[in-house]
């Protein structure tokens, strides 16, 4: 909670983790699309209790307020459908307003056609591309091979002097074969990278774009800007600016291929919003103090139970699981 000047207030009333969960499961039903008249007389009734309640109850608005305000959210209102596996698709349409809890109808921000149709049109546009939780290797016509990320589409055209790809959505790793008659060149956001021969990864954030060199070296044209990346280094550009290159550990940033997630001393809020890529929803670090606790570990991408469960032993957190939307929150 904050006061009239923004800054965080202390807590009323001690913490209660029963109320807290039975707060978000009247805050789950009421932005339902099912509840009705007498659901909102009861849930009004239960506020009502006690002081600890209602501090229980608003902090629960408060968490599905926010949800739709963060980045990654909005990422998932533009590709989740669009990119999502058939029986995800199926599901979306039979349970309708309920199945988006976790990204648009929990938030108050009505899921609207503009969102959905981009989403297709860019699913359409891809050549490839991969649903949530996804990985694919594809092979190109000129023996070049791209790995594809989670909740990702790429477009491909060769011509007899040209080899160029768009980004348009999630990572791609690409190991390039050289052809210096054929420019190598792929368009994320607002910029574009050159390679002839060499292994690279390119990633888009939101309007971000990462750029990460695995092998050889790449060009990197952002407006009149422009940056030769070399291997074991990256850069970031958006909206026209770019930056100088930084070295990172690759091995780490590639594991995805192997199926892994490697963290060496990430913070918890960072590894959620990692986490976030490959499952359908929110995962959502509920204590300042949780989010800055440094993790490191190797995980199973496929395995998100064992990945949270670890994190909770670490961290000695505890995790909540509700329709598209996962809670990493203090034990006490």
């Amino acid at each position: 909670m904050a006061d009239d000047a923004g800054r965080a207030s202390p807590r009323r009333t001690p913490r209660s983790l029963g109320l807290s969960d039975e707060a978000i499961e009247w805050v789950v039903l009421l932005h339902s699309g099912t509840a009705d008249a007498a659901d909102w007389r009861r849930y009004a009734a239960w506020r009502l209790r006690s002081p600890a309640h209602d501090e229980a109850a608003r902090e629960a608005e408060s968490l599905f307020t926010e949800i739709g305000l963060t980045r990654h959210a909005q990422e998932y209102r533009l590709t989740e459908i669009a990119l999502a596996p058939p029986a995800y698709r199926q599901r979306a349409r039979r349970f309708g307003r309920r199945v988006f809890l976790g990204s648009a109808v929990a938030s108050g921000v009505a899921w609207g056609a503009g969102p959905a149709v981009v989403a297709t049109i860019t699913s359409r546009l891809a050549t490839f591309h991969t649903g949530v939780g996804e990985r694919r290797r594809v092979r190109l016509d000129d023996g070049s091979t791209v790995w594809l990320n989670t909740a990702s589409a790429l477009s491909v055209h060769f011509g007899p002097q040209f080899r160029r790809l768009t980004l348009h959505a999630g990572e791609a790793l690409f190991d390039v074969v050289t052809d210096r008659s054929r420019p190598f060149t792929v368009r994320a956001g607002s910029g574009q990278t050159e390679a002839v021969g060499t292994a690279y990864a390119v990633r888009r954030d939101g309007s971000a774009t990462l750029v990460t060199v695995k092998d050889g070296t790449v060009l990197v044209r952002v407006g009149v800007g422009r940056q030769q990346v070399g291997a074991g280094q990256a850069v970031r550009y958006r909206d026209g600016i770019i930056s100088a290159p930084q070295a990172v550990e690759t091995a780490n940033m590639f594991s995805w291929t192997r199926g892994k997630l490697i963290f060496n001393r990430k913070p918890l809020a960072q590894i959620a919003t990692e986490l976030e890529r490959y499952r359908h929803g929110r995962v959502i670090v509920m204590s300042d103090r949780l989010k800055a606790l440094e993790v490191s570990g190797v995980f199973d991408i496929d395995d998100n139970q064992a990945l949270l469960a670890a994190l909770s032993s670490a961290t000695g957190a505890r995790v909540t699981y509700l329709p598209l939307l996962i809670l990493i929150r203090p034990s006490a």
